[in-house]
């Protein structure tokens, strides 16, 4: 199936996907909770224009000029949240309404049935109530976003790692998005952050843009001032491949950054060193970038036993074949640490790991940024953005 094809099929479930939550919304908000003339038709109107939105803003935001379409897709987006936790909550308290109806039904106990006053106050206190709650966690989430980016300090004990470079500092930043809701102004801060550090080597695992290099190219030049003695290194995110991952590519390193295509570098020197390695992310295909693809094999070909391997590997599901080839580190993003809860816990679908430091094996951590910008949505609740200064020691 060729990307066109695929990419209409993918929009017109999505579009049927959307359009449901939408009516089933509609439903909990307008219906249940009988809201009177002229304020039924208002909400109806506001709902399917909040829906109509979502795609319109997909399709024609691409088409229009960036400075028009970054300020067009707030609202969508901020909507694009706030629909999800609406259908969240309203999935619970429906959940609960199942779960009372048929303990009514098992019970010996005699139970009275609600009249259609009581029934249509209770739907209008339940409406309201999700309603407020999403409202509050809305505007907690976006200030989340505001804020100050969190330095999370990371100490990591590698069994291989060389004593004389105790206390290598790594500064990792995964998922910044740069393109229709975070830009040059806010990549300046985190570049200048990341620098504050003084780190040893900066890591950039993926998904770095969201949108064309004509589209941002003058937007990630501040990314041409990140200073590590030892360098500046990145590997492809899926967004990249979504983006023109080839013309990504050359336009990063043009930056100075080195991209990790399935290779290694020895950083350090002698045996007061260790090996980096980075493979390209797992949504590549042929179709989107010719001879693009995860191949840790190659990257590691060659390699000493004896030295040791941090991995850049933008999906955490990379930690499985890292293990079975004895990595000592593997860094990762791309889950945001599920960016709204409660889809924290959606992550473990598709990713082994969320967010944080984990020992996969005996030999093998793996570390997984929560994503230092967000996608879609401009808002986090449950989670921060962050960039993670990571330090090596041996242990």
């Amino acid at each position: 199936m060729n990307r066109p094809v695929a990419m209409v099929i993918f929009g017109l479930i999505a579009t049927a996907i959307v359009s449901l939550i939408h009516y089933y919304l509609w439903a909990r908000l307008v219906r249940d909770a009988h809201l009177p003339s002229p304020y039924r038709q208002i909400a109806t109107a506001v709902i399917i224009l909040l829906a109509v939105s979502l795609p319109v803003i997909m399709i024609v935001g691409r088409g229009l000029p960036f400075h028009v379409s970054r300020y067009m897709v707030w609202v969508p987006y901020v909507w694009m949240g706030m629909m999800m936790m609406l259908a969240f909550f309203f999935g619970a308290t429906d959940l609960l309404k199942g779960i009372a109806f048929l303990w009514s039904k098992i019970s010996p106990s005699e139970t009275t049935a609600l009249d259609p006053s009581r029934r249509e106050m209770l739907g209008r206190v339940v409406s309201g109530g999700v309603l407020f709650t999403v409202f509050g966690l809305s505007g907690f989430g976006i200030g989340n976003v505001a804020k100050r980016l969190a330095v999370l300090p990371v100490p990591v004990k590698l069994r291989r790692f060389p004593r004389a470079l105790n206390g290598f500092k790594i500064a990792q930043i995964s998922d910044l998005h740069v393109g229709l809701i975070k830009g040059y102004s806010w990549l300046e801060e985190v570049v200048r952050r990341v620098n504050d550090l003084n780190p040893d080597l900066i890591a950039i695992t993926g998904d770095l843009v969201d949108g064309s290099v004509d589209k941002l190219n003058a937007e990630i030049g501040p990314l041409a001032k990140l200073k590590a003695r030892h360098g500046v290194f990145f590997v492809t995110g899926n967004h990249e491949y979504y983006s023109g991952a080839i013309e990504w590519v050359d336009k990063i390193e043009s930056l100075g950054i080195r991209v990790l295509r399935n290779e290694r570098v020895q950083i350090g020197e002698g045996e007061d060193s260790f090996d980096l390695a980075g493979v390209d992310d797992f949504s590549a295909s042929p179709a989107m970038a010719p001879n693009h693809g995860p191949d840790l094999p190659k990257a590691l070909s060659g390699r000493d036993t004896e030295r040791e391997v941090v991995l850049l590997a933008h999906q955490p599901r990379a930690i499985d074949e890292a293990a079975q080839m004895d990595v000592g580190l593997v860094l990762s993003g791309h889950t945001h640490g599920g960016q709204i809860w409660p889809f924290t816990y959606l992550v473990g679908l598709q990713q082994p790991y969320n967010r944080g430091l984990y020992r996969h094996t005996e030999n093998t951590q793996i570390y997984v940024n929560q994503g230092t910008g967000v996608w879609g949505p401009p808002m986090r609740v449950g989670t921060q953005s962050e960039i993670t200064e990571i330090e090596l020691s041996r242990g």
